[in-house]
């Protein structure tokens, strides 16, 4: 027994010392990963205030993401491509990008960094590829700065002004200069506003500074001031006394509707462009990513960014009807409630909705299935639908239940949509989900309108009716289309890469 025992301490202390080796290694490569990011942080910093070129990774924001954020969206992106997607790599993307000094352009990393791994070109620099892939940024033509007016400031202006202000950058793009609202102007109404926008229940704090200036009558956001203009009318307002010309009046008040009402934005001094943040009557109803190429900016002073719903599933239609062809269907939409919606039961003018909307699910209407044929016209008449809303204050899930000309299969139907989030016109627009304990909080905070829930596919044996769940961010994802629409018809585009 005494020449057994320490030949098992011995096997024992061998093993121990292996493990101890392996954790060591595996806390460098962490530190080494986490050195790495924070270097990435610093070029997408440069490259955003100092050439306005904003970096995205498989289109997810970079900028203001810490250290452990950007490396889980690296892990998102492997899995997504089915390939690593290494952070080492990623920073010499970057670097090469910032030593080519191109102009203002959104460039997605994770789509260079994916390809650069599959390149043959063995023998080719890190840098000599990008600069090839990014050859067509040398002919984007100069952006003339371009002034915003948010009129009227609920959640979904707020949301649109927080996006512009952490996006201002050297302000050679979209400029926030004034948001207007109705009532006095004092003291205690700019600290109000101010304290809405700073903070949110649903979103969080917003990541600057908003301060108030009341000899101005104006907030100070991120340094830079913004006026508050107080109005009953379009007809009041006189914008050019503020510095302000060629202005986007960004319409979410929701009280004008039609091109007559809206065209009352018009008479203002200093505005030349309305864009609507709800559905419109008379108008283009706009779906960007969709439809947008069908409207010449030149010709259409007067749009509408359609409903969040609709941004949520045109895209995702468009591309089943496109590869398998649509017969009809139906839309149900499990909706967060709104402030429409009584907080308690009281009066209401429509059905249902004067319940209290924190304690009941509640069936109301929705005009987002006709609605697509504003902006895919041959689907009118295809699509019935309704709408539940349900007990969470933002973040909500469509449910397609679609007739089809062509069979296919859940993985057929999977993989085209995932092609479709990965490359073509719309990999702004979906977002391709491979979580299946995805829930509603999972989803607030998307920059994409249309979050497909890969897991959740339904596919009838025969192949031709298909289920669809489609998750969307009814107030995020749909303040982030607004812009992308703001920037298309205000000209204000920027070379992008996807």
């Amino acid at each position: 027994m005494s020449n057994f025992a320490p030949k098992i301490n011995t096997t024992k202390a061998h093993f121990f010392m292996n493990f101890d080796q392996t954790y060591k290694k595996e806390l460098s490569f962490q530190t080494d990963r986490r050195r790495a990011t924070v270097e990435l942080i610093k070029y997408i910093s440069d490259l955003w205030y100092e050439h306005s070129i904003e970096l995205v990774l498989f289109r997810n924001q970079l900028l203001d993401r810490n250290v452990s954020e950007i490396l889980n969206l690296h892990e998102y992106a492997g899995a997504f491509v089915g390939k690593s997607i290494s952070i080492f790599e990623s920073v010499d993307i970057a670097k090469a990008i910032l030593q080519l000094n191109l102009p203002a352009a959104k460039i997605d990393i994770g789509k260079l960094t994916h390809e650069f791994q599959l390149s043959s070109h063995a023998d080719q620099s890190c840098v000599d590829f990008v600069s090839q892939k990014l050859k067509g940024a040398k002919k984007q033509k100069s952006i003339v700065p371009q002034d915003v007016v948010l009129y009227g400031f609920g959640r979904i202006g707020r949301l649109v002004a927080r996006e512009l202000m952490t996006r201002t950058g050297k302000g050679n793009m979209m400029r926030l200069r004034a948001i207007v609202t109705r009532g006095k102007m004092d003291q205690n109404t700019l600290e109000k506003r101010a304290s809405l926008l700073q903070y949110d229940s649903v979103h969080g704090d917003f990541p600057g500074t908003v301060a108030v200036d009341l000899k101005n009558n104006a907030l100070v956001i991120n340094g830079t001031t913004v006026h508050m203009i107080s109005a009953n009318g379009p007809e009041e307002i006189d914008y050019t006394q503020y510095g302000i010309k060629n202005a986007l009046v960004i319409d979410n008040t929701g009280a004008f509707r039609d091109h007559e009402a809206l065209s009352r934005h018009l008479t203002s001094k200093g505005a030349t462009r309305v864009l609507l943040t709800a559905p419109g009557k008379g108008i283009p109803n706009i779906v960007y990513g969709v439809n947008h190429l069908d409207h010449n900016p030149k010709n259409t002073p007067i749009v509408s960014a359609a409903s969040c719903t609709t941004n949520a599933i045109t895209p995702v239609l468009k591309v089943v009807d496109d590869h398998l062809g649509v017969i009809s269907g139906h839309l149900e939409t499990i909706h967060a409630y709104t402030n429409d919606q009584n907080l308690v039961d009281n009066m209401h003018n429509k059905y249902r909705r004067g319940r209290a909307a924190g304690l009941n699910m509640v069936i109301t209407e929705t005009g987002a299935g006709q609605a697509v044929s504003r902006a895919l016209p041959h689907f009118d008449g295809k699509l019935t639908s309704n709408a539940i809303r349900v007990p969470v204050p933002n973040g909500s899930l469509a449910i397609l239940n679609l007739n089809l000309e062509k069979g296919t299969s859940p993985e057929a139907l999977n993989e085209l949509i995932k092609k479709n989030a990965l490359e073509g016109p719309l990999v702004e627009q979906i977002k391709y989900s491979l979580n299946n304990e995805l829930v509603s909080s999972d989803i607030i905070g998307s920059s994409a309108p249309s979050i497909f829930d890969s897991h959740a596919t339904i596919v009838r044996p025969d192949g031709k009716n298909v289920i669809l769940y489609v998750w969307y961010d009814n107030e995020y994802g749909y303040s982030h289309q607004v812009i992308r629409l703001a920037r298309y018809i205000t000209e204000a585009r920027r070379f992008t890469y996807y």
